[in-house]
């Protein structure tokens, strides 16, 4: 099963956690990801005010969300499962590779990487550097981060402990500062909403 099925599966019900290779576990909020937008997830919203790239999109409740307040919005996800749940809240979404070649590049005014999607491909400084260079100038990067002590790791998962295993990330409050130096990115604000860490990052040259 590719990853891209894996995951297919999560957004369905049939996966519920990630598995690490040294017996980790990891539950997923698989439930969060489909429900309508909580407290949290509003606060995000609400520091949404131009054309918003959404990362990742999964169900689509950020981008649904935004589209329903007349937000230039997109998403973007390799699951042909997400992107239909997506494009059925009404909202715009694209089945690709966030490396791939994608629309507006390099004049969005808003990225977003909720739910963890940092950790996507396993290489936080490949992944911030490529969202760097979708934004426009001084572009708002939006993310969700693990909490203070976590640091920044990187290493093998799957799905419900079976299948094949695929690079995944985490980043720790602890561990920004020196990630953003690093990508080209200023530290705005970082805030806990109900249990969750998020950081607004400013684009820079």
């Amino acid at each position: 099963m590719t990853t891209t099925a894996m995951f297919d599966s999560a957004l369905r019900g049939e996966v519920t956690a990630l598995h690490g290779s040294g017996g980790q576990r990891w539950r997923l909020p698989v439930q969060r990801w489909s429900r309508e937008p909580d407290a949290a997830d509003e606060a995000v919203l609400a520091a949404c005010t131009g054309p918003t790239l959404d990362l990742g999109c999964g169900p689509g409740r950020l981008v649904g969300a935004l589209t329903e307040r007349g937000v230039p919005s997109l998403g973007v996800d390799e699951s042909p499962v997400a992107v239909a749940m997506t494009r059925g809240r009404g909202a715009a979404a694209l089945r690709r590779d966030l490396f791939s070649t994608l629309p507006g590049e390099g004049r969005w005014q808003t990225a977003l990487l909720a739910d963890g999607n940092v950790g996507i491909g396993g290489d936080p400084v490949a992944l911030l550097h490529r969202v760097h260079r979708l934004l426009c100038a001084d572009g708002l990067l939006i993310i969700e981060l693990d909490p203070p002590g976590t640091g920044m790791r990187s290493g093998n998962v799957r799905m419900n402990g079976t299948g094949a295993w695929f690079r995944w990330a985490w980043v720790g409050v602890d561990a920004l500062a020196e990630l953003a130096v690093e990508t080209r990115f200023t530290v705005a604000h970082v805030a806990e909403r109900s249990g969750r860490w998020f950081a607004e990052l400013r684009s820079t040259s």
